[in-house]
């Protein structure tokens, strides 16, 4: 049984600098002091350079996307917040399950890496002579005491954890842009060292794509950031740039600390045999040290002082990155709300740290980590992939609705590039470990399981979901569905008989739909106060339909109707939209209303838009013909309204004189098409300038106009009114404004 809904909410303490660090200290981490030398060994030196800056650049694309989405919801969560406004409850807590696995079993390895580095050390000094058991579990005892003191750092609160993890991201950052520094300077002093790039692609371009994936785990870490979304100061401004700041300056930090391990060996140096970069490549993991070993000083020490550094830091910002994940699932209830409790005097969400840190510990103690930590770099692929979804989705479908910070440039195209990358990276995890492709499935199916059997039942909606209040689906869907959108039951009956008409004419199934909007401000999870009246919207469309046709019905509560409309069309897969509109001129921007006009640029199916139809029949039916495929899907629908084949159909081409549009076969093409007698449809062109007024002038001899959208830009007709829009507003006639589904396009949106 869920717990009381929390109402406790974390404190704004983190800075731009705090969260910057944060996200650096999570990337640069254990990864690229052991990738380095597997990427010269692998791809050689030329090929190291590459595979750290092309990483560098798709990681920048994904965080474009959390930029933009961070911005316009910042909240703790992340990429389950994103999931969540895209595509709902399911998706979303997958992915929060998956954010809190793999953020939880990285800070293990991190902590492993740590007590590694630090044993090893120690054993160098001599200094662990006492200790009476083996090194492997003083390893794990070191681990399990770092990660109960960072557990100890995050409860004193985000503040703490950002000016300790602000302080160790600083070292090491400064200590590898000295090394890339270093090197350099050493190139420059040395111009033979230039030469150790020589062969730059030892074994081809194809071995990109292995090290790529290897070493693609060093750019995760600055999702880190987006959980920060209620504790940072100015989320809207500094959340985008922290996120791409982080990823400017780690790309910058790999590229020149991998330039700098390259030219630091000088060919024919004591202990060199063969070429500088064959000599690195030989060490594999710990190539980067043995090279730092020749470039500086103590190099040894001064490489195990920045991998604790790293090591510290990274495992610092993967507990903040987790617990906020678990929080953000106990506050919307998708797991108890316990998880979600915040402790008064920290304002730390202290259940979800303990549990996180308790799962932390389980890692280090009982499971192969390495294994484990493979797939949490698949798991951070899969919600890189999902967010660079979710950004096209939540732009082409909410983009009226949020309030953004930041909007990334040339968009999709950037987002559809990362999407592609990332499949391949995690199909090509397959060659690091097969068990990170057993784990992975096994945790998604577990949490699918704790999804169906507990989160579905009781998650607190949010202002962003869609709440289906009473629904009806007892007939199989047939081939082709209806769906009317009903407002109030004066609009339902208006509606009824030209629906039937068409739903008759179609063989339909009929699916009805009331969309009950609620204030921004008002919950949606309030009592169902408002069920009684859509219940009789419903039943007055009913009454006039059911006996003729398969009928389904749904009453949803939402903020945005539009977008409840648009996703009920999506998932019952309908053929043809059915609404009303008011008649009303536009407000505050829109052209029709804040209903309509999203629907009419997102629909993925046929729309009709019918505005004061009501129970009328029609002998003598006006299309104004444009062109294209509304103009034939204009005729259709006139087709099938018209009372009877005596009356007839006048294909209307005002201002036609320049067109190079041969009206009489489009009439024959449409006539022949619609199976309706020759003659019904008619041809009429005026070669006026004023195309709203000959349309006008002409419409006060029939009984009903029909025409379809226009196909400019949204923004072109926000500034400019269109025809349709024209017409509609200044007709006392019945009107109905179509628009036709297009192939691909109409796919897109009906599945993106």
């Amino acid at each position: 049984m869920a717990g009381k809904p929390v109402e406790s909410e974390l404190s704004r303490d983190l800075t731009l600098f705090h969260i910057t660090m944060m996200g650096l200290g999570m990337m640069i981490g254990a990864g690229v002091f052991l990738g380095i030398g597997n990427s010269i060994y692998v791809a050689g030196p030329g090929g190291a350079l590459l595979t750290f800056l092309l990483n560098g650049i798709i990681a920048m694309f994904t965080a474009l996307s959390y930029a933009e989405l961070s911005s316009a919801v910042p909240r703790a969560g992340g990429a389950y917040n994103y999931a969540r406004i895209g595509f709902g409850q399911g998706t979303s807590f997958i992915t929060g399950w998956m954010e809190w696995f793999a953020s939880s079993v990285a800070g293990s390895l991190y902590a492993v890496t740590f007590a590694i580095y630090v044993i090893r050390y120690l054993e160098v000094l001599h200094l662990l002579t006492w200790w009476p058991f083996s090194i492997p579990l003083a390893e794990k005892v070191l681990a399990v005491l770092v990660a109960c003191f960072f557990f100890l750092i995050n409860y004193r609160g985000a503040a703490e954890t950002g000016k300790i993890g602000a302080i160790m991201t600083l070292g090491q950052t400064i200590f590898l842009l000295v090394i890339g520094a270093i090197g350099f300077f050493v190139a420059i002093k040395d111009p033979s060292r230039f030469q150790n790039f020589d062969p730059f692609l030892p074994h081809g371009w194809s071995k990109l794509l292995i090290t790529m994936g290897f070493t693609y785990v060093a750019f995760e870490g600055f999702e880190v950031i987006a959980q920060a979304g209620d504790e940072v100061i100015e989320p809207r401004k500094n959340l985008p740039k922290a996120i791409i700041y982080c990823i400017f300056i780690v790309t910058i930090t790999y590229v020149s600390v991998t330039f700098a391990a390259v030219v630091a060996v000088k060919a024919g140096s004591p202990g060199v045999t063969g070429a500088p970069w064959e000599w690195i490549g030989q060490f594999r993991e710990r190539g980067f040290g043995e090279a730092v070993a020749r470039l500086l000083p103590l190099g040894n020490f001064l490489l195990t002082l920045a991998v604790i550094f790293a090591s510290t830091s990274a495992l610092n910002a993967t507990l903040y990155s987790a617990t906020r994940a678990l929080y953000a699932l106990g506050r919307d209830q998708m797991v108890p709300s316990f998880f979600a409790e915040i402790s008064q005097k920290r304002k730390t969400p202290w259940t979800a740290l303990a549990t996180v840190s308790a799962l932390v510990m389980t890692v280090i103690i009982f499971l192969p980590v390495i294994d484990v930590a493979s797939s949490a770099s698949m798991m951070f692929l899969l919600l890189f992939f999902l967010v660079n979804i979710c950004v096209i989705k939540v732009r082409w479908h909410m983009g009226d609705e949020l309030k953004y910070g930041y909007l990334m440039p040339l968009f999709p195209a950037l987002p559809i590039i990362a999407i592609i990358c990332q499949a391949v990276l995690t199909v090509w995890l397959v060659h690091m470990s097969l068990i990170a492709w057993i784990v992975v499935p096994v945790w998604i199916v577990g949490g699918i399981g704790i999804y169906r059997c507990y989160s579905k039942f009781h998650f607190k909606p949010t202002k962003h979901d869609i709440i289906v209040l009473e629904e009806e689906e007892h007939v199989e869907p047939g081939e082709y569905r209806v769906m009317v959108a009903v407002a109030n039951p004066r609009n339902a009956i208006q509606m009824v008989r030209t629906t039937h008409k068409l739903c008759r004419a179609k063989n339909a199934d009929v699916k009805l739909v009331n969309m009950v909007r609620m204030p921004d401000i008002t919950p949606l999870n309030i009592s169902d106060d408002h069920l009684l009246e859509g219940r009789e919207t419903i039943v007055e469309a009913m009454l006039y339909l059911e006996p003729f046709f398969p009928v389904t019905t749904t009453i949803s509560r939402c903020h945005s109707v539009a977008r409840g409309i648009l996703s009920t069309v999506r998932q019952k897969k309908i053929n043809l939209l059915i609404m009303g509109w008011h008649g009303k001129p536009r407000t505050q921007g829109f052209r029709f209303g804040s209903t309509v006009d999203p629907i009419i640029e997102r629909c993925p199916c046929n729309l009709v838009i019918l505005k004061e139809t009501g129970n009328k029949s029609f002998k003598r039916i006006l299309v104004p013909i444009a062109g294209g495929p509304n103009s034939s899907f204009a005729l259709e629908i006139a087709g099938i309204l018209l009372e009877n084949e005596n009356g007839g159909i006048c294909a209307f081409m005002a201002g036609a004189k320049n067109r190079r549009f041969n009206l009489e076969t489009f009439i024959e093409n449409q006539q022949a098409r619609l199976a309706l007698k020759n003659g019904t449809i008619t041809a009429k062109t005026v070669d006026g300038s004023d195309a709203v007024s000959e349309i006008l002038e002409e419409a006060k001899n029939y009984d009903l106009i029909v025409m379809g959208c226009t196909r400019k830009p949204s923004i072109y007709q926000i500034a400019q009114e269109s025809i349709p829009e024209k017409i509609a507003r200044m007709s006392p006639k019945p009107f109905i404004m179509v628009n036709a589904a297009q192939g691909v396009k109409s796919w897109i949106k009906r599945w993106i």
